[in-house]
């Protein structure tokens, strides 16, 4: 989905930067009621839904030129949670869940339901419909997971109120208990290292006794979902530990070829 009003968010998030960026900072700190005040001051409509501009600029549209000339090479800014209601653009080194197009489609039969399939409101819940009726979570990493609850929202100290996507319980075959939350977007959103990065600090303080497992999943113009498994490194970056790509097919398309490739790479 495009923002309807991209100018406007443009406005807005360029106004609240450069009221307390000063040349050298790395971090510029704000919060939410500056969207109200900045949005009065410059005259304009406020948006009814404020979270929406932050979704904007970490998701789908990048920050306003004025901005990115402030970047250094090899580095970006990003817009991260910094409390209740607080939030900070942090400059970090580029680093990007980035679907790689080389990697082999895995066909799966689809067991979608259609009627899922024909309602489904957004490319998101789509997706995660997919996702769930197809059992990709089990597939992918090889545990038996369980869905626990979708668009959980909640607070992270530190970071303030954030929404996982969705959230699966699992186990492996050796009775490890795995916390499994899904970053999942369509369309044009992109995956985000922000998302990443809340939803391994919200299962670290939420399940602290279960064996994080984040994964994304995006819908690529061919059809094909792709999956990450990601992590985060000593220096806090995100990594990614798998990518596999998935397409859902009727059965009577993966044919002996398909099923003997398969089966000498298993």
């Amino acid at each position: 989905m495009k923002d309807k009003q991209p100018n406007r968010y443009q406005a807005l998030i360029e106004s609240i930067f450069f009221r307390h960026y000063r040349n050298g900072h790395t971090v510029v700190p704000f919060t939410r009621e500056e969207l109200v005040s900045t949005a009065k001051k410059l005259k304009i409509t406020i948006p009814s839904n404020l979270g929406d501009v932050l979704y904007s600029f970490r998701y789908r549209n990048p920050l306003p030129q004025k901005i990115l000339q402030t970047q250094p090479d090899g580095q970006e800014w990003l817009i991260e949670g910094a409390g209740r209601a607080k939030y900070e653009f942090r400059l970090v080194v580029i680093n990007r869940i980035i679907p790689d197009a080389r990697k082999v489609i895995i066909k799966i039969p689809d067991a979608t339901p259609e009627i899922i399939a024909a309602t489904a409101l957004s490319d998101e819940q789509a997706l995660l419909a997919k996702v769930r009726y197809n059992r990709l979570i089990d597939i992918f990493l090889g545990v038996t997971a369980y869905s626990l609850q979708n668009h959980l929202r909640t607070t992270v100290k530190g970071l303030g109120q954030i929404e996982i996507d969705e959230v699966y319980v699992g186990i492996d075959k050796h009775g490890c208990q795995h916390i499994i939350p899904v970053q999942a977007k369509g369309g044009n959103d992109q995956l985000s290292t922000v998302q990443a990065k809340q939803d391994i600090a919200c299962c670290a303080e939420k399940f602290p006794g279960l064996l994080c497992r984040a994964i994304s999943a995006q819908f690529m113009n061919d059809a094909r979902i792709a999956m990450f498994e990601l992590c985060l490194d000593e220096q806090g970056l995100v990594r990614t530990v798998e990518e596999r790509h998935y397409r859902l097919v009727p059965a009577d398309q993966i044919d002996a070829a398909d099923r003997e490739m398969y089966r000498r790479r298993a």
